[in-house]
């Protein structure tokens, strides 16, 4: 209990907060949902925190082998975040009440050895304030008329809601509330019984109920929260439970969190945002990377004892451990409860171990049946690859059959043993050589080389090396080719067909294609600009001639100056990264060379580096090369040994 100068006290004690900074770590798929985490973890907004990136996250490969985003966060302290943190603490407080919306306030009054005690509790919402009168009633009813009018009033404006001395009352011993003990035979629930106290008797206050149980051994589960509402609103000559014993509570076994699908049956299929789903991505393959924690084993958790409310502890058991579920490419991490993959791969839970598998085997082709096929290792296909259907790899991709308009995406070598069979809607893509028996109106484009037996036809193909058509039938017809050092093939062109072919070497075919993409973009820009200063100076012709513009117009000539500095800088940019290419082009040593061992028709055109030639006669037996400036018809030179020779397994004739 306080005297006045306590509550005052008291008073600014309340006002005062704790602003010490509490740090975080917090991890995320994304940078925002790291942030998120943190300030759930804080219980702050998002708005109020402080962080520093510990590591950046990646996507991974196709969507998979992601890695989160780390990050240390803390609350951001200022005088603005304060006021903030006030105006969210009312408006929790109200959403915690909302079933509360207006309360009156209420005074209490109990009657101890050393005097009475007032304690005025603030009104909530809308409600009333308790009034001097309201106190008064309640000072007669007790028979309190000693006491002190300004601390009273002191009280009733501090609305503190702690219990203050106010005066003095004539005790009556006899009269003083009492308090019985029951305590029910398992131990496990305890009450009391209050008796009302009479004239000049005392109340019971929160201590003298904690100290009362105690000493009938009742020392576990008490609700001082409950109790303490009890001591200010008591119920009389009834039995009121105080406290209850605790449950024992037995340990969880040992499991193991798998970090993906476990149950093979469950087939995911992507929902569109027309709300139209595509059976083509069924999400079959898991894939997983080299070092990727695949599943953790969560140890067993000890047993929570139980305790009575007089202090007898109720023993629980202990959860069990289990083994690891180790299968092959996998291992333990140092920590002893991680499973690791070893290589990167497909993922499955066989035999209740857990396995990485290197090699995906598709038996048969690739349709409605198995969807689309995504994998970090290398895919094999004993069928052909159907129309509207992709694989991708991590490794290599090789197909039995053929490819018809699809899309195949490897960052190892692709190997189709029948061939290739675009209908304009094919792209084949691969981060080393492509080996095909033949192409046909396909997109193909390799890191490496690009080596067929039966020719390509009406395809566009590009090659960071070399381009070669080796066999009885190898003739390149139709669609334009490019690459690096060579492109090679029995015959170019066609005596009777009117496709374009042409033939482009000497350069990297992706430089080149950015380098095109960025003349189109500078040359739109170009005539943005053009146009921009058209309409500054135009602007600037009128404000000269009527020595001012309307605030509009005004306005609008600021925004066209800052257009044209944006598009200039854009320019800028454009020229910067032209002139990179050109001057890394022109570093080539490499000259390239077209070579035909047959024949080469009219019709074709052939580049190599800044020179053009437009076959006119047929030749036979020749290969193209780069000579001070101009193109020029030598003899046949055979191309490099390693293009002759196709990758394990697979021979191009």
């Amino acid at each position: 209990m306080v005297d006045f100068v306590q509550l005052q006290h008291a008073m600014k004690e309340r006002l005062e907060r704790d602003r010490a900074i509490h740090t975080v770590e917090a991890e995320g798929a994304t940078l925002e949902a790291a942030v998120a985490e943190a300030a759930a973890l804080l219980n702050l907004s998002v708005r109020r925190l402080e962080y520093e990136v510990l590591f950046r996250g990646s996507a991974g490969f196709m969507g998979t082998g992601a890695k989160n985003w780390k990050i240390k966060a803390y609350q951001r302290v200022t005088a603005e975040t304060i006021e903030e943190e006030k105006e969210e603490a009312a408006a929790e407080s109200a959403e915690t009440v909302k079933t509360v919306v207006t309360k009156d306030g209420e005074a209490y009054l109990q009657l101890l050895l050393d005097g009475a005690y007032l304690k005025v509790v603030p009104p909530a919402g809308r409600g009333r304030k308790v009034h001097a009168a309201t106190v008064t009633q309640l000072l007669i009813s007790r028979g309190v008329t000693d006491y002190n009018m300004e601390m009273v009033a002191a009280v009733i404006k501090e609305e503190a809601g702690i219990y203050v001395r106010i005066g003095d009352f004539t005790h009556h011993s006899a009269a003083s509330s009492t308090v019985n003990v029951d305590i029910a035979a398992d131990e496990m629930h305890a009450s009391i019984i209050v008796s009302p106290p009479g004239n000049g008797g005392c109340d019971i206050p929160l201590e003298t109920y904690l100290s009362f149980l105690r000493s009938n051994k009742v020392v576990h589960g008490i609700d001082e929260t409950f109790l303490a509402e009890f001591a200010d609103k008591p119920v009389y000559k009834r039995s009121v439970q105080v406290a209850s014993g605790s449950k024992p509570q037995d340990g969880r076994d040992s499991y193991i969190q798998y970090n993906f699908e476990t149950d093979q049956t469950k087939v995911k299929v992507k929902e569109g945002v027309n709300g139209k789903v595509d059976f083509k991505d069924l999400n079959i393959i898991q894939n997983v990377v080299e070092s990727q924690p695949l599943a953790v084993k969560m140890p067993a958790e000890a047993g929570t004892a139980g305790c009575t409310v007089t202090g007898r502890v109720i023993p629980a058991k202990d959860g069990r451990d289990i083994a690891l579920p180790l299968g092959k490419n996998v291992h333990v991490d140092d920590d002893g409860a991680t499973i690791i993959a070893d290589i990167s791969g497909q993922v499955i839970l066989a035999g209740g171990s857990i396995n990485v598998e290197p090699v995906y085997t598709v038996q048969g082709n690739v349709n409605i049946k198995t969807g689309n096929i995504i994998f970090l290792g290398t895919v094999i296909i004993t069928g052909n690859v159907e129309d509207g259907y992709s694989v991708k790899a991590a490794g290599n991709i090789e197909i039995n059959g053929t490819v018809e308009k699809a899309e195949l995406d490897a960052e190892g070598d692709i190997i189709v043993h029948q061939g290739i069979t675009g209908r304009s809607g094919c792209l084949i893509r691969s981060g080393r050589s492509i080996w095909a028996r033949f192409i046909e109106n396909a997109q193909v484009e390799s890191g490496n080389m690009v080596v067929v037996s039966d020719g390509i036809i009406n395809s566009r193909v590009d090659a960071a090396k070399r381009i070669i058509c080796k066999g009885k039938r190898a003739a390149i017809v139709g669609g334009r080719l490019r690459s690096l050092e060579e492109i090679n093939a029995q015959s170019i062109g066609s005596p009777t067909s009117g496709t374009e072919t042409i033939c482009e070497v000497g350069f990297d075919p992706k430089s080149k294609e950015r380098m095109e993409q960025l003349e189109q973009q500078r040359d739109g820009v170009e005539k943005q600009l053009e146009e921009v200063k058209l309409n500054i100076q135009t602007l600037i012709n009128i404000k000269k001639q009527r020595m001012s513009l309307p605030e509009d117009k005004e306005a609008y000539l600021g925004e066209l100056m800052d257009k044209r500095d944006e598009l200039t800088g854009g320019l800028q940019k454009y020229t910067e990264e032209i002139e990179q290419i050109e001057s890394l082009h022109n570093s080539i040593e490499i000259r390239g060379k077209v070579s035909a061992s047959a024949k080469v028709y009219p019709g074709v055109k052939i580049l190599i580096r800044d020179a053009m030639e437009s076959v006119r006669n047929e030749y036979k037996a020749v290969t193209f090369v780069f000579e001070k400036g101009l193109i020029r018809a030598v003899k046949y030179e055979e191309p490099a040994e390693e293009a002759a020779q196709g990758p394990d397994g697979y021979i191009t004739n």
